[in-house]
Formats: C-alpha cells, sequence, structure tokens
C-alpha cells in the first residue's frame, strides 16, 4: 500500500521502510526518531501499528515546525500550501525564488513545504548561512493542491494524538528513551559528519555519535542505525566500532540515479545495524526472516 508523503526529502528512507520494518519488534512503546528528516519510518511504523508513540526529533526547525503542523493543524497547512501553488504564474521559477526569499527571512513553515514540493531532485540544499539555497526544478510545479491535501491529511490521520515533537541536540534524546522503546537512527553518513554539508541542515562529531550508542547499550536500548553503504565494490565510511556489538546488515537501495545516467548496473547497498538489546528482542520468527535477509542483502 502506497503510505502517504506530503514531504518530498531526498535521503528519506520512504522506499526502503518496508525492508527496515522487518527488524522492528512488535511490543514498541515509544519509536524515537532523533534524525527524523521527513519522519517516512514513523509514519509507515504507524500505519502498520508498530509503535504505540512517536518521538520525532530534528535540528532542522522549519522542518519540524512543519511535520507539526502536518500532524496537528492539517487543513491550514494544505490551505496555505494550495495559496501559494496557486501564485505561480506564467513566470514560475521567478515566484519560487520570492519565495525562498521570504522562507529565508521568515522561516514560515507554510513556505518550506512548497520549497521542498517544487525544488530540484526534492533536494534539500543550505548555503553556509543555514539559509535554503537549493534552485526549482523547472520540468514541473510541485505536487497539485489535490495530491497534497491527500497526502497531508493521510499522515495527519495516522500520528495526531501519538507524537512529540522536539528540535533538540540527539543526546538529550537518552532521557526519554527505555527498554520498551525503539531508537531509529538515520544520521548524515561518514565523511560528512564532522565538516559542513550542503545536504545537512547540521551534521554530527561521529565520535560523539558512538559515545551516545555506548550510553545506549549500557541502558540496554533497543536501536537500529542506518549508516554508510556502498555503490557496487565501492564502500562509503569505516564499519560501525566492533566493541558496539551491533549486527550489521545490507538492504538493497536500488540502481543510483547516476549509474543509471551512465548506463551501469551498480546496486546501492546501505547498512543496517542492529542494537544487542534489539537482538536480544526481536522473536524467533523475525530471527528467521533476519537470516533470510542478511543472505539477501550480504
Amino acid at each position: 500500500m502506497k503510505l502517504p508523503h506530503p514531504i518530498q526529502y531526498q535521503g528519506s528512507k520512504r522506499n526502503l521502510a518496508s525492508q527496515i520494518l522487518q527488524y522492528f519488534p512488535s511490543d514498541i512503546e515509544t519509536l524515537i526518531e532523533p534524525f527524523a528528516g521527513s519522519a517516512a519510518i514513523s509514519v509507515a511504523a504507524a500505519h502498520y501499528r508498530y509503535a504505540k508513540k512517536f518521538i520525532i526529533n530534528d535540528l532542522n526547525k522549519p522542518l519540524l515546525d512543519l511535520l507539526e503542523l502536518i500532524v496537528e493543524h492539517p487543513d491550514k497547512i494544505s490551505s496555505n500550501y494550495e495559496k501559494i501553488w496557486n501564485e505561480q504564474h506564467l513566470n514560475s521559477v521567478e515566484h519560487y525564488f520570492e519565495i525562498r526569499e521570504k522562507f529565508n527571512k521568515s522561516k514560515d513553515s507554510s513556505l518550506f513545504l512548497y520549497l521542498m514540493a517544487r525544488c530540484a531532485k526534492g533536494a534539500v540544499r543550505y548555503n553556509k548561512n543555514g539559509e535554503f539555497n537549493q534552485s526549482p526544478d523547472k520540468r514541473r510545479k510541485g505536487a497539485m493542491p489535490d495530491r497534497m491535501n491527500k497526502n497531508i491529511k493521510g499522515v495527519s490521520s495516522l500520528l495526531k494524538g501519538k507524537v512529540q515533537f522536539k528540535s533538540e541536540d540527539y543526546k538529550l534524546l537518552i532521557n526519554d528513551v527505555t527498554e520498551k522503546d525503539l531508537v531509529y537512527m538515520d544520521p548524515p553518513y561518514q565523511g560528512v559528519c564532522s565538516n559542513r554539508d550542503s545536504r545537512y541542515y547540521s551534521g554530527i562529531d561521529h565520535n560523539e555519535f558512538i559515545n551516545f550508542l555506548e550510553e545506549l547499550n549500557n541502558k540496554n536500548i533497543s536501536f537500529i542505525i542506518s549508516y554508510d553503504g556502498r555503490l557496487g565494490d565501492k564502500k562509503y565510511g569505516e564499519p560501525m566500532p566492533k566493541h558496539l556489538n551491533l549486527k550489521h546488515l545490507e538492504v538493497n537501495a536500488g540502481r543510483s540515479s547516476q549509474a543509471t545516467l551512465l548506463g551501469k548496473q551498480d546496486i546501492t547497498y546501505e547498512s543496517l545495524y542492529l542494537s544487542p538489546a534489539l537482538q536480544e528482542r526481536i522473536t524467533y520468527s523475525n530471527q528467521n526472516t533476519l537470516i533470510t535477509a542478511e543472505k539477501k542483502y550480504a
């Protein structure tokens, strides 16, 4: 079943959600996403009723505010999007740049939704000052208002009354998590964690992230990490440290767009790491699935 996704966001785990969810335990109290992005995993988990409650966190405050508007005030954000979309005139590219300038001054999340729907490749980009600077896709004008309204209301119906929104340092979430919860993390990949990268509103320090994982292990917390990967034989990032005792799996993310343009057949594989607590918690039937998947994607 096609799940609702009003936010087009490059790097979203929307298309991999079914593969990731197969490693979710069946008794999750709260699903916590410290690096939520478009919250694609929370949307999928809510649809399939994997968790009772959700904590959605992201340091990109306008994005987090937009997610909250979508869930809590779907009619308002849908109406605002339709108004902005209908304001597109003969020079829709000029209109896009006008909206982008307004957004960078106001950080109005209603404007941000239009920009993400219209920007090139759905790729959010920022300059060194943290301003949104992606160009428009000149071939299209963004999702039609009716379609956007349907996606917005779909997400709201799945998450309203079940989610807490936060925009804080991911390390502070250690105070919120219990052994009954699951933490799903999709941080910036290695290679862009230490330095400023235009694809991310904020990077993370790799060593601090490892320390955070050690804390989660010490508290016997179940977690899954999407981190690093490979394209064909070329690997991106080093494997996670062995002392964390994580189970490493690979999921098939399909042929990369760049490989397609070059006429190549290289497949992208993204890594998943499962915590020791999660490995113990997964039911016997899920363990069989895990073994099968390990053979399939390794």
